[in-house]
């Protein structure tokens, strides 16, 4: 099993910066792929930003340019930069990891969610 904690979300004015950040432990395991996803009050929950093993990233179109994700791979943590934040950033952020766990000789596929942070921005 792989646990997921994230840090960072907070209470920030439009046009400030925020930085998420996701920190992955637990059995042996290989990441391929990590992301943020954000879901706002009411609606579901959608991809922000996503980065794989790599390096490879994708952002929604709402974000381009404005956020940053990056990942250490050697220490299994990701990063989620987010500049000229918009009330409509507003949400709570969750980590996304998925790849394999090591058993033995065997491997099995996993997906794990964190906790989630809260994003909050004023206008």
């Amino acid at each position: 099993q792989v646990q997921l904690v994230e840090s960072g979300g907070g209470l920030v004015q439009a046009g400030g910066s925020l930085r998420l950040s996701c920190a992955a432990s637990g059995s042996v395991f290989k990441i391929n792929a990590m992301g943020w996803y954000r879901q706002a009050p009411g609606k579901q929950r959608d991809l922000v930003a996503q980065v794989t093993s790599g390096g490879i990233t994708n952002y929604a179109a709402s974000v381009k340019g404005r956020f940053t994700i990056s990942r250490d791979s050697a220490k299994n943590t990701m990063a989620l930069q987010m500049n000229s934040l918009k009330p409509e950033d507003t949400g709570v952020y969750y980590c996304n990891a998925e790849g394999q766990i090591y058993y033995g000789l065997g491997a099995s596929p996993f997906g794990s969610w964190g906790q989630g942070t809260q994003v909050t921005v004023s206008s």
